[in-house]
């Protein structure tokens, strides 16, 4: 609604109809405060997250310092939240939805969420192999799924390959997480990119053979696993290490301190990274502060912030951080794969794993 229009035309008819002085001035309060309050209205952003970071909070009371758009937030699981945005339907509040990894991303996509975004800042700032083609979604940040060995049991130079982890010798020597994941859902979507399907087959069943145990846990109890040699390898994504590597107690340093860290695929197409990401909602009611809050998730602030505040490289090139452990991971090449190729192989990896019996 135009209330500049209001002003000009509605109020001099008011005036002419009203009976009393006390009539007009009803009319006119009412105006005015209707304009008022879709002026606050504009500056808020109703935000769905499913980032469980207290590290984001910063991010979120930054924005608004710049912008002073306010962000309402809703956390939740990342299912939960979709469910809820679909079910809300054209009368949902939600702005945006963030999240972890590509697979959930394209699952959203998927169930028609969101709402294409034409952005110079973002197209301009986010490589394309970090952000959906169509612009449904975007990454703000990546970590990388690396392999893990105790250094008592594995020489350095022994793994060098995502490949390795099938090799016969290490039967009984591995520990992941579920193979129903989402993290290892999306990485066999990135080995079935690089290798087929029918080899990323023989891949999976490889690796099932030589687990140590049935898959159970997050990604920091295999790092424990494998540092108390409960098993040699493992595999995690690598914020999960460097809160190791960082953390206040000294018996989480300790095992971290076990751990030898490998990039996989160095010699070949570069190692398998994720992202946290999000987009705009179809229904958005605050659709211009969604694009702000998405551009200033890719501004170098925000991106310095995820890098050193919950220990994520940033998407952005040649963006300055200043974390000391994913310093100490040192260089690596990544893989150019457009990780939304990796979401669209989920359902099959999912399959795959099924087949060969990797729980």
């Amino acid at each position: 609604m135009k209330f500049d229009l209001w002003t000009k035309y509605a109020l001099p008819v008011l005036a002419l109809i009203a009976s009393s002085s006390g009539v007009l001035l009803a009319a006119m309060a009412f105006v005015a405060g209707t304009a008022e309050n879709a002026s606050a209205q504009d500056n808020v952003l109703n935000l769905y997250s499913a980032r469980h970071y207290q590290t984001d909070e910063a991010l979120y009371s930054n924005f608004t310092k710049a912008t002073g758009v306010k962000i309402n937030l809703i956390e939740g699981g990342e299912d939960a939240l979709m469910e809820r945005i679909k079910n809300e339907g054209v009368n949902s509040p939600a702005d945006v939805f963030i999240t972890v990894d590509v697979g959930r991303l394209w699952r959203a996509e998927q169930m028609g969420l969101f709402a294409p975004v034409k952005s110079k800042t973002l197209e301009s700032r986010i490589p394309a192999n970090y952000r959906d083609p169509d612009g449904n979604w975007f990454g703000f940040s990546r970590r990388a799924r690396i392999i893990v060995y105790n250094k008592a049991a594995i020489k350095p130079g022994e793994i060098a390959t995502y490949e390795d982890l099938a090799d016969p010798k290490y039967k009984g020597r591995i520990c992941t997480r579920s193979g129903s994941h989402v993290y290892n859902l999306s990485l066999m979507g990135s080995i079935m990119g690089a290798l087929g399907e029918e080899k990323s087959e023989a891949w999976a069943k490889g690796v099932a053979t030589n687990l140590a145990r049935p898959p159970k846990g997050g990604d920091t109890d295999q790092l424990k696993a494998a540092a108390a040699g409960e098993c040699d390898v493992a595999v995690s994504n690598t914020y999960y290490f460097a809160r190791l590597l960082r953390s206040d107690k000294a018996d989480e340093r300790q095992v971290a301190e076990k751990l030898g860290v490998v990039f996989p695929n160095q010699a070949g197409r570069g190692t398998h990274f994720n992202i946290s990401g999000g987009g705009t909602l179809k229904h958005a009611p605050h659709k211009e502060a969604a694009v702000k809050f998405l551009e200033y998730l890719a501004s170098d602030e925000a991106q310095v912030y995820f890098a050193d505040g919950n220990n994520e490289w940033p998407v952005v090139p040649n963006v300055a951080t200043n974390n000391p452990a994913l310093k100490a991971m040192g260089a690596f090449k990544a893989e150019t794969l457009n990780i939304a190729a990796i979401g669209k192989n989920q359902p099959n990896a999912q399959k795959i794993f099924d087949r060969v019996g990797y729980k």
